[in-house]
């Protein structure tokens, strides 16, 4: 039987350094010429790189941003190249904006891609059935949602 359940959810969002001089709203803002870098993790690698691509792609922003952007390993080094002032502009989780948002400002949520969900599921071999299939449903239970919520994270 098919247990994958999503718990959890997350949202892209564009930052911009806490103390920047520039004023990024939108994706728009993005072409300005003070946006002269922009980290994104690396498309073929990292999720939220994905994710960015879909977001630019849908709002026509991919070939017009491409010369500006910074690939990054990962989520964090995203986060770290913004809250540095490396870069003038980033894409990352909501959830990990969150965890530095006396180094980062949240510019903008980003829509145009994929729903960003975290799955769970009982492995088809597990020799724990009862206690994994317990462990899924106390995910998606209200306790754990509650403290999914108080770290940024949203419904499925």
């Amino acid at each position: 039987a098919d247990t994958r359940r999503d718990f959890a959810a997350n949202a892209l969002v564009l930052i911009t350094p806490a103390d920047a001089a520039a004023t990024v709203a939108s994706l728009a803002d993005l072409t300005k010429p003070e946006v002269r870098r922009i980290a994104i993790g690396k498309v073929a690698s990292v999720p939220v790189g994905r994710y960015t691509q879909q977001a630019l792609g849908s709002a026509q922003l991919w070939s017009a941003l491409s010369a500006k952007l910074v690939f990054a390993d990962n989520v964090r080094q995203v986060l770290d190249y913004v809250a540095r002032g490396e870069v003038e502009a980033g894409f990352v989780y909501r959830t990990d904006a969150e965890i530095a948002r006396d180094r980062v400002r949240v510019a903008a949520t980003v829509a145009g891609h994929a729903p960003i969900t975290y799955p769970a599921a009982v492995v088809a071999d597990s020799k724990q059935t009862a206690l994994a299939r317990d462990f899924v449903g106390y995910l998606v239970g209200s306790e754990a949602q509650a403290i999914l919520a108080r770290h940024g994270f949203g419904k499925p």
